[in-house]
């Protein structure tokens, strides 16, 4: 009668506990690398874009409600229109006008909550005082009434 010998090595079991290994620390590294690349890749350009529109909408508000106090009348009431997108990135946002702590330093509050962007009224001071919001949606109307209602 023949006796039969198992070779007893290991082989098979460094083969499974080497790739269980190395697939665990894989998908860990996948995982890690899906979290850095949203947040570097399109949450941080994202902002920046919104950040810079930001600006651009704050000086255009700006300019318009410097241009209409220009041209107000002493007496009397004027109006004007101003387009402003809906919206920026994808995300809805808010135009805030206020004037500030002091009264002199006026500014513009273009926000959506996470990023926001301070533009100053110039050219108006402490002189005339703006204040309203509204939200990026197609045209806006701007009001100036020289009885200050």
């Amino acid at each position: 009668m023949k006796k039969m010998f198992r070779n007893m090595n290991d082989d098979g079991v460094s083969t499974m506990t080497e790739y269980l290994t190395l697939t665990t620390v894989l998908v860990t590294m996948f995982i890690i690398m899906m979290f850095v690349v949203n947040a570097t890749l399109m949450e941080g350009p994202s902002n920046t874009l919104k950040y810079h529109s930001y600006v651009d909408i704050g000086n255009g508000v700006s300019v318009r409600i410097v241009d209409l106090y220009v041209i107000a009348p002493s007496e009397g009431t004027i109006r004007t229109q101003l387009y402003l997108p809906d919206t920026v990135a994808g995300d809805e946002y808010e135009v805030v006008m206020d004037d500030g702590v002091s009264g002199v330093d006026q500014f513009i509050r273009v926000t959506d909550g996470s990023v926001f962007a301070d533009v100053a009224i110039s050219g108006i001071g402490a002189t005339r005082g703006v204040k309203g919001r509204t939200t990026g949606s197609g045209y806006n109307l701007i009001t100036y009434d020289s009885s200050g209602v």
